[in-house]
């Protein structure tokens, strides 16, 4: 009775082309998440009136706080400060419709901010094209998010390393003081797309400087330092402008001369609406702006959202936050918003404010609505260096030297991501930096994943396995036993290849036995790459044989032809049961192709802690 297992009735050869072969490859699809098409009616079924009283308390805090970020962040991206406002107020409203976690807060950020004052004026649009443009790049980029989540692209910022978000967020902030620091000197140049850029033409403008400017400014952020270090429960960007205000409408009144830049009010009951222009060559501008911004909105809402829910226990799907996004997104679109992704301080302000449903995002967005319909002309009392001020402290924020020291003192992949994604951000237009700076993590991280590891073992007179340090301490070596360990997919096979063929350089190994134990992922590069070997190895009467081969590897040998190569007799299955009994049964097989029992063994293992002491 032969010691080789037999095939399951399942995996016994078939046709390449059938209606079971198509049906396998349509199960093995990657598939999107479940999504909730209405999960805010779920979470509300059993709603209470002390429910409502949290979420209540908790909106009306991070109203507080979002109607002066939302015109900050505005004019961050270089859009007339009310579309901040308006953004925040309808993604507050339409994204708890279909969103999976409770606290996220979603409306304008820094980040995105800055990332879309950096794509428009690398493509070179003045204000006009600015406001054009903006209902049709928020429509793609809803769409983007929309169709993500039903792919189930959620999945893919795995391989994006923090790092990335890292060198981004640090580049931005850098972006924002800069473009700022004109409202608070009082002067007027463009704004830049690059850091480097601002500088330049800041510095050639400080002889433009108004001292009121930086009075007032220097006044706002002493008194807003003061409240976030002495009075943390009090809304400190609220009350730093309405004391900027009132200190402004003094100083008028008391001094001759006294020129400080307000914002313009809105008229009350002001809210137009935006319809995305049908232009093809303006989508073929911003459809890589699109992209970039609904990656980094992505990247930005996962980590928030995935942070708040381990905190309270909560579990979320990410596919269906992106669905919340898009929603958002598209909604901002016909509503004059801008673009929007997860905000971390409102997320934290809802989540310590106590919110229990996505309901809360909803009390914030009505008190918003109603605040930017009745109270416009106010806001026209604000000064442009106070605010702009604030916006620099809310920039200097992002900069976090505890995670730029952990991320440079970590591995040297991380300090490379990290610093090229930092300079380019500097140098470069963000999306391109972001870009550059996730290209780069995913690289390194195929290359990580793409090298197999193979140490070289003999057995000792004990019947123990020992590493083998050089090549006279091999007792015979007629037979290679190749333990891999790792994946084979595309990227592995030149590495992979490259071992075996080194030790295929030795004419004293006459079979070698690869082990798939531990392989995962075989793919069709590499499937050929092993046929090309067991070729090669013919050619100079030499022979391979396949040992310990799982279920899914054993697939992909079958179905690509490989196993008519290596030939049946040639290709042992893992057996579960006795994990020895396939590489036993090849080396029983390794015999009779050599015709000498007694032929020689050398090892060739990465062993695991777990590993099977074969």
């Amino acid at each position: 009775m032969s010691d080789r297992p037999e095939l399951p009735p399942d995996d016994k050869a078939r046709p390449l082309w059938s209606l079971e072969r198509l049906r396998t490859i349509r199960e093995n699809l990657p598939r999107g998440s479940r999504l909730e098409h209405f999960p805010l009616r779920r979470k509300l079924k059993n709603y209470s009136t002390r429910d409502f009283q949290a979420d209540l308390r908790a909106g009306s805090n991070v109203a507080l706080l979002d109607f002066p970020q939302g015109m900050a962040y505005a004019l961050i991206a270089g859009l007339p400060f009310q579309h901040g406002i308006y953004a925040s107020a309808i993604a507050a409203v339409v994204g708890p419709l279909f969103a999976s976690s409770r606290f996220l807060m979603l409306g304008p950020t820094n980040a995105i901010a800055v990332l879309s004052l950096s794509a428009f004026m690398g493509l070179g649009f003045g204000p006009d094209e600015v406001l054009r443009a903006m209902p049709l790049l928020l429509v793609m980029v809803g769409l983007i998010l929309i169709a993500g989540a039903f792919a189930g692209a959620a999945k893919l910022i795995r391989y994006v390393s923090r790092s990335v978000v890292t060198g981004y967020i640090t580049a931005a902030a850098f972006l924002i003081i800069g473009n700022q620091l004109r409202h608070v000197l009082g002067y007027s140049i463009p704004p830049a797309s690059t850091f480097l850029e601002v500088v330049r033409q800041t510095v050639g403008a400080l002889s433009d400087t108004r001292w009121p400017s930086v009075a007032l400014a220097a006044g706002a952020l002493l008194l807003y330092l003061l409240l976030t270090r002495h009075a943390r429960a009090l809304p400190a960007v609220a009350l730093t402008l309405a004391a900027a205000a009132g200190a402004h409408a003094g100083m008028e009144c008391w001094f001759d001369g006294w020129q400080v830049r307000t914002l313009d009010a809105i008229a009350p009951g002001h809210w137009p609406l935006s319809l995305p222009p049908p232009d093809a060559e303006l989508i073929r501008l911003l459809l890589p702006v699109a992209f970039a911004i609904a990656f980094l909105s992505v990247l930005e809402s996962s980590a928030i959202a995935k942070t708040l829910a381990a905190q309270a226990g909560d579990r979320i799907d990410l596919d269906q936050q992106l669905l919340s996004m898009g929603a958002a997104n598209l909604g901002c679109a016909f509503g004059s918003g801008m673009p929007i992704s997860g905000s971390l301080t409102r997320s934290v302000l809802n989540f310590t404010g106590g919110a229990r449903t996505p309901a809360s995002s909803m009390v914030s967005g009505a008190i918003l609505t109603v605040g930017v319909l009745t109270l416009g002309r106010f806001i026209g009392r604000i000064p442009i260096p106070a605010l702009a001020v604030l916006v620099i402290a809310i920039g200097a924020s992002l900069i976090h030297p505890r995670n730029i020291r952990f991320v440079l003192g970590s591995t040297n992949s991380d300090a490379a991501v990290f610093l090229t994604t930092f300079v380019a951000g500097l140098l470069l237009p963000l999306d391109t930096a972001i870009y550059l700076g996730a290209a780069l993590s995913i690289a390194l991280f195929l290359r990580k994943a793409s090298i197999p590891q193979l140490k070289e073992y003999n057995f000792t007179e004990e019947g123990e396995l020992a590493e083998i340090t050089r090549k006279e301490q091999r007792p015979r070596p007629h037979i290679a036993i190749l333990h891999v360990e790792g994946d084979l997919f595309f990227a592995a096979s030149e590495i992979f290849m490259d071992q075996m063929r080194r030790l295929a350089d030795d004419p004293a190994i006459r079979i070698f036995i690869l082990r798939l134990k531990n392989a995962r992922h075989l793919d069709a590069t590499c499937a050929m790459a092993i046929e090309e070997f067991t070729n090669f190895l013919r050619a100079s009467g030499r022979d391979l044989i396949v040992s310990g081969a799982r279920r899914e590897i054993h697939r992909v040998v079958r179905d690509s032809g490989l196993l008519e190569v290596l030939g049946p007799g040639n290709f042992f299955l893992y057996t579960p049961e006795n994990p020895n009994l396939s590489t036993r049964s090849a080396l029983k097989r390794s015999q009779q192709l050599l015709g000498d029992e007694e032929a020689g063994i050398v090892l060739l293992v990465n062993r695991s802690p777990n590993e099977d002491r074969n």
